[in-house]
Formats: C-alpha cells, sequence, structure tokens
C-alpha cells in the first residue's frame, strides 16, 4: 500500500467530523506524487473540496491559479504540483457555521510521512496562518509573515488564504499584488522548467 493510499484509506478522525455541524465522513485529499516541482502548503479541504475530492476545487483555488500564473492543466499535474494541506479532510463547521481549524492528530499522523516522501522541492508556496506556523515556525501573524515574503524567497512564498472572505485584505495591502504576485509568478515559472 502506498503512502496516497494509507491517507486516502484515513478514519481516524470519523468521530470528531460525526460531532461537527456538518456532521460528516472523513474523505481525505490526497493529491501528490514524488518528486514535484512546486509544494503548496495548505491548511484544509473546504466543503466543495470535500464533495469534489479535488484541491482548491472552488473560487479560492480560482484566486490561487492566478497568484500563481498557473492553469488548471498544470495546478492538477500531480508529477509538477503536490498539494499538502496540514488536514486532509475538510475540518466540518461549528454551530455557527464558521469553519473548524485543521485537527492537529492529521498533521501529527502524516505531515512528516508526507514531507520526506516529497523530498526536496524546489518552491513551496505556503497558504495560510496554520501552513505558516508549520512550515515556516512562529509567526506574529499572517500580514507580517506575507510582508516579509522577501525574507523566505525565492524557495519559499508565504501567500493569505485565497478566500474570497479575503479580498478586504488584499484591497488594504497593494503591495501584495505589486511586488509579491510578480515574484511568485516568476518562481512558479522558473520551477515548472
Amino acid at each position: 500500500m502506498t503512502l496516497q493510499d494509507e491517507i486516502s484509506a484515513c478514519t481516524l478522525c470519523a468521530d470528531r467530523f460525526a460531532a461537527t455541524a456538518t456532521r460528516h465522513q472523513p474523505r481525505p485529499v490526497v493529491w501528490f506524487k514524488t518528486p514535484p516541482r512546486i509544494l503548496i502548503a495548505g491548511q484544509a479541504p473546504g466543503m466543495r473540496v470535500h464533495g469534489a475530492g479535488r484541491p482548491f476545487w472552488d473560487r479560492s483555488g480560482d484566486r490561487l491559479r492566478d497568484w500563481l500564473g498557473t492553469n488548471s492543466g498544470t495546478f492538477y499535474d500531480r508529477s509538477k504540483i503536490a498539494i499538502v494541506p496540514m488536514a486532509f479532510c475538510f475540518p466540518g463547521y461549528d454551530a455557527k457555521g464558521s469553519d473548524l481549524p485543521p485537527p492537529p492528530i492529521c498533521r501529527e499522523t502524516w505531515h512528516d510521512r508526507v514531507m520526506a516522501a516529497l523530498g526536496d522541492v524546489p518552491l513551496t508556496v505556503v497558504v495560510g496562518g496554520y501552513a505558516h506556523r508549520w512550515h515556516m515556525g512562529p509567526q506574529k501573524s499572517v500580514t507580517t509573515t506575507v510582508q516579509n515574503w522577501r525574507d523566505f524567497a525565492p524557495r519559499v512564498f508565504p501567500l493569505p488564504h485565497p478566500s474570497w472572505r479575503n479580498t478586504g485584505w488584499l484591497k488594504k495591502n497593494p503591495w501584495f499584488e505589486a511586488d509579491l504576485l510578480p515574484e511568485l509568478r516568476t518562481a512558479v515559472k522558473d520551477a515548472l522548467k
């Protein structure tokens, strides 16, 4: 059984998910082959991704692909891009309809093994605060981490989550589109050569 198969069969969080407002079953979304050229290190699948079984299969994914300067064909080519979240399953919603955080047990169970299998990836794109903290160490805030992107580039680029909820953040931080995204797109092109 491959590592991907093991993760796909995981039901560690079945009881946890059954207790959420969504009362859903585990459905790990596993999207990597070894060795990739780019690693997208994310947080956790959302409800649409849970239904589709494809990472970033939603409006957030449209925005992320735009940020990277890639099309769907390249983005979903597992030989080029690995997509590894902090939790492989949709964590569910709380009673107020907010996303629950990625369950730590997923990271604790799978992350080290996946990172070892991926090896030395030329470019890592770290999306969102949960992923920032694991891949980049303790951080003050998402904004501060992303503002300091030059400290990590050209091999690592921290990004905010591409959720449409962050549209206000993007408007308040025009340097993100003006300065960071052109450098990120260049790094993506270089990594895919």
